[in-house]
């Protein structure tokens, strides 16, 4: 076989740089892992309506196929605006939103009288309201690729955006109880019977606040005073911003009562500023200054109390749920009997009984899942997380500027803490706090502002996977050449 049948096809002969390999764009992936993720919720449905009514009816197939053609407005949104971004993102995302439409219709029919069962609408009760909301979600966050064509552009807003944040953060705790105070909780605004959770906005805007500060600031921060254990500590009038934050959490601890959301806005900020520095110390100082912030307000419930009762009565409650187990720690009690009773396969989706926990689907939705699905889907659906988590971080390291880094690596950290603070409330690892599941639990405000999230990694990671074109700038980008500047912040890539 002689060499001229097989010609060496040079770099200047197809036009493609040397050691560069050109991206698939990978959207007929991305349709063929939605269309699996909706077969597997029409499965799920068809397994509900077995158990309950003990038949399947001819529409089980409704609700997903309802949420499959959001979804497919969603791909060819993707596919026109972002059409490298990562393919696994969308459809992981759409199996978790379709299984919690999918628990909260259950969670209907087990209220229907038996009769009405069969003829429950779609868009009746609380799976219902969840179809209607995710599809305003899915629009918002198509909206937003619309409006944001290179996430860079969103650190003009930084500060507008950072001010906001804290405004939303502060709101229900200034308002009276009875408009923003649920199961002792202070994190909702209640007009009427319309409620909003501003922080699940709040953490949006304040993350594209951290990264833009620490973008420009990293250098400072990076700088070590001394040396312990191996260990490069930084100086100590660096430690303003973290003190800064830790104050705020503390403040959200206390007068929202709610230590989960303390734990996320904390935790963002002082991954974000690890990201940003490689500095270990910065962790260390942060779980420092956090639980012994956390075990302070605890001692001053138990001897003060005043706005720092609310949180000792929640950690005693975590420490001995079963002192008051029809009282105080009914809630929790019931949640871990449910995780329990479902052992390691469930007792199958409609067949158990979710509804005995109060709040099912909201704060323990996780709980009342479990009871059908047992450990090893529980475990599936944390894989799935897990998926999403490991997605948005993989974008973070492959984008080349260093605003894209910060915020991708914080937005899929937070998604990932978000999870680890409910599953910890509800399996007693830490206690119970007023956090919803992403995707799953139900209300609109949780939905949207996680959706909104993933748009953001979407963007991210198209621009992360984006071929680089052949003057040396990134594909799309008219001219080549390096990319833009952040404000003068400098664009080298922080190492992972």
């Amino acid at each position: 076989m002689t060499a001229a049948a097989h010609p060496v096809v040079s770099p200047a002969t197809t036009g493609e740089r040397p050691g560069v390999r050109l991206a698939r764009s990978r959207r007929n992936a991305e349709l063929s892992l939605l269309v699996l993720a909706m077969v597997l919720v029409a499965a799920y449905g068809a397994i509900v309506e077995a158990n309950l009514l003990d038949t399947v009816t001819r529409d089980f197939w409704m609700p997903a196929a309802a949420l499959g053609l959001v979804f497919l407005g969603m791909h060819l949104v993707i596919r026109w605006l972002a059409p490298f971004a990562d393919p696994a993102l969308l459809p992981a995302v759409a199996l978790l939103n379709g299984i919690g439409v999918g628990f909260l219709r259950r969670l209907d029919l087990g209220k229907a009288a038996p009769a009405e069962r069969e003829t429950l609408a779609i868009f009746a009760g609380t799976g219902g309201r969840q179809l209607a909301w995710t599809l305003a979600a899915v629009i918002l966050a198509a909206g937003l690729l619309v409006l944001m064509r290179d996430h860079r552009a969103v650190s003009r807003y930084a500060y507008t955006l950072g001010l906001a944040g804290i405004v939303l953060v502060m709101i229900p705790a200034v308002l009276p109880g009875r408009f923003s105070e649920i199961n002792g909780a202070k994190l909702w605004i209640r007009v009427g019977g319309f409620s909003i959770q501003p922080g699940e906005f709040a953490k949006l805007a304040l993350l594209v606040f951290f990264a833009y500060y620490l973008v420009r600031k990293r250098e400072v921060l990076s700088l070590a005073s001394r040396r312990i254990l191996g260990i490069d500590f930084p100086r100590g009038r660096d430690l303003g911003p973290v003190l800064g934050v830790w104050l705020i959490s503390l403040l959200v601890l206390v007068f929202e009562k709610d230590l989960g959301t303390s734990l996320l806005y904390f935790g963002m900020f002082v991954v974000t500023l690890y990201i940003a520095t490689e500095r270990v110390s910065w962790l260390l100082i942060g779980l420092v200054l956090f639980f012994g912030g956390a075990y302070l307000a605890y001692v001053l419930g138990g001897t003060v109390g005043g706005p720092f009762a609310n949180f000792y009565t929640r950690a005693e409650i975590w420490l001995d749920p079963f002192a008051e187990p029809y009282d105080r720690g009914y809630q929790l009690v019931q949640g871990l009997l449910g995780l329990g009773s479902g052992g390691l396969f469930g007792s199958g989706p409609g067949a158990g009984e979710p509804l005995e926990i109060p709040e099912v689907q909201n704060d323990f939705i996780f709980a009342g899942i479990g009871e059908e699905i047992g450990l090893f889907g529980l475990t599936a659906l944390l894989v799935v997380y897990l998926l999403i988590v490991e997605r948005g971080l993989r974008a973070g390291l492959a984008v080349r500027d260093s605003f894209g880094k910060l915020v991708a690596g914080g937005l899929a950290f937070t998604l990932g803490l978000q999870v680890f603070v409910i599953v910890g409330g509800i399996s007693k690892l830490i206690p119970l706090t007023g956090q919803t599941t992403p995707f799953l639990s139900a209300g609109g405000s949780s939905l949207m502002a996680n959706w909104l999230l993933i748009a953001v990694l979407l963007r991210i990671s198209d621009a992360a996977r984006r071929p680089v074109a052949q003057g040396g700038g990134p594909a799309g980008r008219p001219g080549g050449g390096p990319p833009e500047q952040l404000h003068g912040a400098p664009t080298e890539v922080i190492r992972p």
